[in-house]
Order: C-alpha cells, then structure tokens, then sequence
C-alpha cells in the first residue's frame, strides 16, 4: 500500500507542477499575441503609409533610353 501512496503522491505533485507550467506558457502566448497584434497594426500603418506616397519623378527603366555607348 505504500507504494501506491507515494506513486499516487509523485503524480499529484507532477500534476501540480504541469499545471503550474501550462499556466506560465498561457501567458506567454498572450503576451506573445499582444506583440503580434501590435505588430500587425503596425504593418498595416506603415502600408497605408507606403501607399500614399506619390510616385516617384523617375522614367521607370523601360522608358529610359540606353546610354550611348551601346
């Protein structure tokens, strides 16, 4: 009967110690998705930026003409 005991006590301290665990990864992952979200709206600003800005004045390279020496 012992043995069943101190099996049964390592389990629940082994239970313990996963619950205690999988609580800290629960909260590393929202943290985590906090990061991406804002990194997310970021992203989106910086496109919304990046698409308002006028074109450049440069000829794209198809309309440059060669330079002479070819």
């Amino acid at each position: 009967m012992d043995n069943i005991e101190q099996r049964v006590e390592e389990l629940e301290m082994k239970l313990a110690f996963q619950d205690g665990t999988i609580e800290e990864l629960n909260q590393q992952v929202i943290k985590l998705n906090d990061v991406v979200a804002l990194q997310q709206e970021q992203l989106r600003l910086l496109l919304s930026k990046l698409q308002s800005v006028e074109p450049s004045n440069m000829a794209s390279q198809a309309d440059e003409t060669p330079p002479p020496h070819y």
